[in-house]
């Protein structure tokens, strides 16, 4: 089957950016509860993710989820206890979770603050298989999935080069990241590749060579990024004017 053709959106600003991907939140939830009765969502840690949680969060958006049916996951973690500022959970929680009518027992956060990173993304693993309904060697169906994009190329915790770019089996792994000297525990490839919709929000004029390259070029080590291409789902791309510069035939909202 042939990968999805990535559908890239280019947006003036950030805040344009976080206004975009929320209607884009809002109309896969809507689906996916219409269809399924529950709509499951992988998030994104970060900084760009920010602007469409606090979005999300306030009206009208917020009215336009039956939030008591969303079921919160997250695509990577870091290594760190869940009220640390660098905690991709506590990001979620302070700027959406805590403010919308989501019920405690749907939200799956990775465990961070596990002393053994290994061990807890093998927990996280489990937790997907239960909440998923999974039999052996089936990979979860997310409805949406949230992403970012390093300069480096990175997206969730899948860094350039790195083993889990080539991991097949498993659902999560912990990766240890040279350039912070510290574990985080991410999904795989295959998790992000069996999603429905995948959402690339990216942001920052720093962004904008390995964006060009990404969008280009063919799956590549080099650029984790590229590697995303749903199997039987959709791709879309939201960028900001900076993160955008140089790219040419792209539909400009």
């Amino acid at each position: 089957m042939a990968p999805p053709v990535a559908d890239v959106v280019v947006v003036a600003t950030p805040a344009a950016l976080a206004e975009h991907a929320a209607d884009r939140f809002v109309g896969a939830a809507t689906k996916a509860l219409a269809d399924l009765g529950t709509f499951r969502v992988g998030l994104s840690g970060g900084t760009t993710p920010q602007g469409l949680f606090a979005r999300l969060a306030a009206e009208p958006f917020r009215s336009r989820v039956d939030w008591e049916r969303v079921q919160v996951f997250w695509g990577d973690e870091r290594c760190v206890p869940p009220d640390h500022t660098d905690s991709n959970y506590r990001l979620a929680r302070e700027l959406l979770l805590s403010r919308v009518p989501v019920r405690p027992d749907n939200v799956f956060r990775m465990r961070g603050e596990a002393t053994d990173p290994d061990l807890a993304a093998a927990e996280y693993a489990g937790e997907l298989q239960t909440a998923f309904g999974l039999k052996r060697g089936e990979r979860p169906r997310f409805d949406l999935i949230l992403l970012g994009m390093g300069a480096d190329g990175h997206t969730a915790s899948l860094f350039p080069h790195s083993p889990a770019l080539r991991e097949v089996t498993r659902l999560a792994v912990a990766v240890y990241v040279d350039a912070v000297k510290g574990y985080r525990i991410t999904l795989t490839l295959p998790v992000l590749n069996n999603a429905a919709a995948v959402l690339f929000l990216v942001s920052g004029s720093d962004k904008a060579e390995r964006l060009r390259a990404v969008l280009a070029g063919k799956p590549s080590h080099a650029a984790p990024a590229s590697m995303v291409r749903p199997e039987r789902g959709t791709l879309h791309w939201i960028a900001d004017r900076a993160a955008a510069t140089g790219l040419a035939d792209t539909k400009r909202g």
